[in-house]
């Protein structure tokens, strides 16, 4: 069946299985791998919009695959597709080696197809890309649904590209055209938002192993809806942030999709799968009206789905109200990143530790079942000793609420890279960071060092790379401490994960160790002699990442729901 526009997701780095790297925790706060195999919710959006245009689309996720099975071929699997566009996204940077490797592939095999990039890195670094021969043009742009069905128009009509909104793009002479950055919708309430739109595909296409968003999501899936693009908080280390949208993406002010709308797309997953959904964005960037309206709706619509919900600072207890009051069940994600509040405040988080552990309290009061906290090692202002409080004051925070209370707390390395675009990424002295990588051929070499500490693209004023390296694992093991010494864990689970933390901290010394050897055909022995050792610590380094995983069913225990959902959309 010809397919006209084909979404490719590569690996983190291409291939994965072929090289000795020691990937070590730069995960396990995600629910992906370290080989990020998570594909952006942009390419549902994207898939929606230009299937009713009448355009054939199909998903394919690379890296999913390759976790897999360890004889599946890739390039053979490329070889064998057959599209007008191939569309690789480069999204975040952890895919700057992988997305590369694969648009090369591609073009290598299919010199007549268009090989585009799109996501939020493709838009920072559009100029440097276009100039690499596997890449024919750029899609920019937070919400690109519509251009791309205008770039699909004129490519297959024969026309010019000039016209298509926020391209970047070569001719057939080999000279770069930017088109303006005219497409930056103001709301997202004409977003066409539909989850059976990817179950269609993979039965259209019988492969829906390689449409999973990750590795295992079909035994335990989450879904997402996003509240906005854009972003109201100006938190310096993040390329989603305020700033980074005005600097990369051209927008000035955030697009919401009305509660509404949102309710609507949650009711809409109900009808495919008991499965989570995950808020995507702080209900309250919206306003307190945003916020009400949303509850509101919700309740109304009798939604069944456990629901979890995002704060991007600490909530009052009238909203735990309402979120009590609407949901059925629901879990709470939040990310101060540091209990230390010089830090926090550095970062652009002006709360104190006293309203976080109101918020804590004030959730479980009210009906919460959950509850996910997040630290993190490499900040500014950020000592070894101030990351190492963060994690002590954990126990404040265990004490302060039941026993009971499923209250989760993490602590991870800010790895691998400073999101470009971010006030960090361009302002580095002002907040103390020296980098090791500015440009994305840079950031793509970087990811093919063997340990994770090498490919960190930062260090501080206040800690090196290797300081951040034996902090994060420092960390890890006092955090794990804690959290038995509160009866928060067993005894069988601390003494596994500690040992775990140990021997991964001892690899990333060995690795330190054989780097030093001279004879390249040796150090490359001595790596590859690691390489099992490593690939069983790719995950849960210095967490238990299955804390993360909601109780849900797999996508098989779903199908009656999912027969019914998809007939119901025939309907409409």
């Amino acid at each position: 069946m010809a397919t006209d526009i084909i979404f490719l997701h590569a690996p983190s780095v291409y291939d994965f299985r072929k090289k000795p790297i020691f990937y070590g925790p730069i995960s396990d706060v995600v629910p992906s791998s370290p080989v990020f195999e998570m594909y952006p919710i942009g390419f549902m959006t994207m898939s929606a919009h230009l299937e009713e245009a009448g355009y054939r689309t199909r998903i394919v996720n690379l890296a999913v695959q390759m976790l897999q099975s360890k004889k599946f071929d890739a390039e053979k699997l490329i070889r064998k597709l057959d599209a007008k566009v191939f569309a690789i996204d480069l999204h975040w940077m952890p895919h700057a080696h992988g997305a590369l490797e694969v648009a090369k592939i591609v073009k290598e095999h299919h010199p007549d197809s268009v090989v585009e990039l799109g996501g939020f890195t493709s838009s920072y670094f559009h100029e440097e890309l276009i100039k690499r021969d596997e890449v024919d043009m750029v899609m920019r742009g937070d919400s690109t649904e519509i251009p791309h069905i205008k770039l699909m128009d004129a490519l297959t009509e024969g026309k010019d590209l000039s016209d298509v909104p926020n391209l970047t793009w070569k001719d057939k002479d080999k000279r770069v055209h930017v088109n303006d950055m005219s497409f930056i919708p103001e709301d997202l309430d004409w977003l066409k938002f539909d989850y059976g739109t990817v179950i269609r595909n993979a039965l259209r296409h019988r492969d829906i192993k390689g449409a999973l968003p990750w590795l295992g999501w079909d035994k335990l899936p989450l879904t997402s809806v996003f509240t906005v693009r854009g972003c109201s908080y100006e938190c310096v280390e993040c390329g989603g942030s305020g700033f980074a949208n005005r600097k990369v993406l051209c927008r000035s002010r955030p697009a919401f999709r009305s509660p509404e709308k949102l309710a609507e797309d949650m009711s809409s997953i109900q009808d495919y799968l008991k499965a989570p959904i995950f808020v995507i964005g702080d209900l309250r960037q919206g306003g307190k009206d945003y916020a009400e309206r949303f509850f509101s709706e919700i309740k109304k619509r009798g939604l069944k789905n456990h629901v979890a919900l995002e704060l991007f600072k600490p909530a009052d207890e009238e909203f735990y109200k309402m979120a009590n009051s609407a949901l059925g069940e629901y879990t709470m994600e939040f990310s101060p990143d540091s209990h230390d509040e010089t830090v926090r405040r550095t970062l652009g988080r002006n709360y104190d530790n006293a309203a976080i552990e109101k918020t804590v309290k004030s959730a479980f009061e009210n009906g919460c079942t959950r509850f996910d906290l997040f630290y993190m090692t490499g900040l500014p202002e950020q000592t070894r000793e101030s990351a190492i409080n963060s994690v002590k004051a954990a126990r404040g925070l265990w004490e302060s609420v039941k026993k009971e209370d499923r209250l989760f707390i993490y602590n991870a390395p800010f790895a691998p890279f400073v999101d470009p675009g971010s006030k960090a990424f361009e302002s580095p002295e002002e907040l103390g960071y020296r980098f090791f990588a500015r440009t994305l051929e840079e950031h793509r070499r970087l990811l093919d060092n063997p340990s994770w500490k090498h490919v960190l693209s930062y260090e501080t004023k206040w800690m090196t790379r290797d300081d951040i390296a034996e902090t994060s694992y420092d960390a890890a093991l006092e955090l794990a401490k804690i959290e038995f010494k509160c009866g928060r864990s067993s005894k069988e689970m601390y003494d596994a994960r500690t040992e775990r933390t140990g021997t991964a901290k001892a690899m990333l010394r060995k690795i330190d160790d054989i780097l030093l050897i001279k004879d390249a055909r040796e150090r490359e022995s001595e790596l590859w002699s690691l390489k099992d050792e490593g690939d069983k610590l790719m995950l849960s380094t210095v967490c238990n990442k299955k804390d993360l995983d909601w109780k849900t069913g797999s996508i098989w225990s779903n199908t009656p729901r999912i027969i019914t959902g998809m007939v119901k959309s025939f309907r409409k």
